[in-house]
């Protein structure tokens, strides 16, 4: 079983059939998390599914594998009163989840580009992984990190650029005029720390800090095709002043 098919078992039986005993199965006696939710370790990990609803339940709608790290992007229902998108990232070791990361914001049923946070291409391409991690890292480190938009097209495509951030309509012009609405509300895209990088195939997961009015962590998945990036999913979340443990959100 490669580390893929280990995440989406343990996970199955986690958040799926809701069985606390599957944490004995598949979580390392020294988790760490890093969730603005749960505690560290594995027991408070076993409380949080013992405790879950009924009507809880989480829709997959991707997942990347890099090494020993996977990330998943999704919707769960039931855990609060509205639907939440959330990007899970879970390190492998020995066979049990080791450790895992997580960002969780409000589903959003009316967007900007008529496209939801989650729909899209399923699947990462077969094309080169190094390809595409590498122009994502170049634009994250010039555009995101540098904020020098004189170079936007040089990484993303001005023909066919897919959004999926709710606030954002299709194309350069729809990012445009997002970003000049956010400037109006005294938030600025400003990326201070790329702190991880998952990439499979066309598809690159990156997990940053930065600020947005206030300190965030920034969750952003690219597509990328020819040579430029053509889609784009994320989630923004406030960093808390307070964690339930003493590992840090990143």
């Amino acid at each position: 079983m490669d580390n893929k098919e280990l995440v989406l078992k343990a996970t199955g039986e986690l958040f799926g059939d809701k069985d606390p005993s599957a944490v004995d199965r598949w979580v390392a006696s020294n988790y760490r998390q890093h969730s603005a939710l749960i505690g560290d370790g594995p027991e408070a990990l076993r409380s949080l599914i013992a405790g879950l609803p009924s009507g809880f339940r989480y829709e997959l709608a991707r997942v990347i594998a890099d090494g020993d790290l996977v990330a998943l992007h999704g919707v769960y229902h039931g855990f609060a009163p509205e639907p939440l998108v959330a990007f899970d990232l879970f390190r492998v070791e020995d066979g049990k989840l080791a450790e895992h990361w997580d960002a969780l914001t409000p589903l959003v049923r009316e967007t900007a580009s008529g496209r939801s946070q989650v729909d899209g291409q399923a699947q990462p391409s077969s094309v080169d992984t190094s390809v595409s991690r590498s122009l994502v890292l170049e634009f994250a480190q010039r555009v995101l990190q540098d904020a020098d938009y004189s170079v936007l097209t040089d990484y993303i495509s001005t023909e066919t650029y897919l959004q999926h951030n709710p606030e954002a309509a299709d194309g350069l012009t729809g990012f445009g005029a997002a970003a000049a609405r956010w400037a109006g509300q005294g938030k600025h895209l400003l990326y201070k720390t790329i702190h991880k990088v998952v990439a499979e195939g066309d598809l690159v997961l990156l997990q940053s800090e930065g600020e947005f009015g206030e300190p965030v962590a920034y969750w952003d998945l690219f597509r990328v095709a020819d040579g430029k990036i053509v889609e784009h999913w994320d989630v923004l979340t406030p960093i808390p002043a307070s964690l339930p443990h003493e590992n840090g959100l990143f």
